[in-house]
């Protein structure tokens, strides 16, 4: 078998089993198996695969039959440009979530311009938010939050894999109650104490459950459960990270939550609840659906 006569196998089983993209998974699973990028895949179509390869990609297209994602087949995923471990410790990190890092750093060049400041990023997950941001922003010192260890310990992966990991405080806890914990200040912050922060960013489940259970098997059984099911109307940690944030955010600082695309109004207005003097908005992701919460006490 030639790398074309893999590559096309490949596409053909995939496409059968309903994928939409199935000759780019066959390419991204194919060109892995082989240690090197789709161009290189291209240049080497009328080589023969190799027998070792040759059952290494066949064991991965099993597994991808069977919905585990591409993205954990491969140990990694590109976001915002950089390339993140990745595995089911943590969501994959996806498009949508690459507009609360536009905003955020849209801000933060507005607000601060080439001073530091402090970020708060609740729910790090695998480090998506934390580390795009550190990266765009050399300035920015950053503490996160996440309940679960192996989260942690990827994000903590993350952040050393794109040298950051010294600006990057990673806490174990609900929401922005490790702060309370571990009062003391982030290394190389001394604008304010660590409880204050300039910018909250939140990536936290927000899907109802009941839509939780009808979400393809290759998110509802791979992907952790407790980072997508936001319970009944998929705003139950939301509201109360909202709650919360008023005794952690700065006045002239700014909070960030990626919201469902039908969950504007009801976030919006658990957002004037817990800010009524601020300026609240909902932010489109770039089908002009619902996507980020933005609030701005005054």
């Amino acid at each position: 078998m030639t790398v074309q006569e893999a590559l096309r196998h490949g596409t053909h089983l995939l496409a059968q089993a309903g994928s939409d993209e199935a000759n780019l998974e066959a390419e991204l699973l194919l060109a892995h198996t082989l240690d090197i990028d789709r161009v290189h895949l291209y240049q080497r179509l009328r080589d023969p695969l190799l027998p070792t390869p040759e059952q290494a990609y066949g064991s991965l297209l099993e597994r991808r039959l069977a919905h585990e994602p591409t993205a954990y087949l491969m140990g990694h995923k590109e976001f915002y440009g950089l390339d993140f471990a990745v595995t089911p410790a943590a969501l994959i990190p996806r498009p949508d979530t690459e507009v609360l890092v536009g905003l955020v750093t849209a801000f933060a060049r507005d607000r601060f311009r080439n001073e530091p400041f402090l970020l708060i990023d609740v729910g790090v997950g695998c480090g998506a938010i934390a580390v795009a941001v550190a990266h765009e922003l050399p300035q920015a010192q950053i503490i996160a939050t996440d309940v679960s260890p192996e989260a942690l310990a990827l994000a903590q992966r993350n952040a050393h894999r794109h040298g950051l990991d010294q600006r990057i405080r990673l806490l174990p806890g609900q929401l922005l109650e490790p702060l309370s914990a571990h009062p003391e200040p982030n290394p190389g912050y001394r604008r304010a104490s660590s409880r204050r922060a300039d910018i909250i960013a939140a990536n936290l489940p927000y899907v109802p459950t009941a839509v939780w259970e009808r979400l393809p098997p290759e998110i509802r059984e791979h992907e952790p459960r407790e980072a997508l099911d936001g319970g009944p109307d998929g705003l139950r940690l939301i509201e109360r990270l909202l709650r919360q944030a008023p005794g952690y955010l700065k006045a002239g600082g700014a909070l960030f939550v990626e919201i469902g695309d039908q969950q504007g109004e009801s976030a919006g207005r658990l957002a004037r609840e817990a800010f009524p003097a601020a300026r609240i908005e909902v932010k489109p992701d770039l089908s002009g659906l619902d996507r980020v919460l933005c609030i701005r006490p005054q």
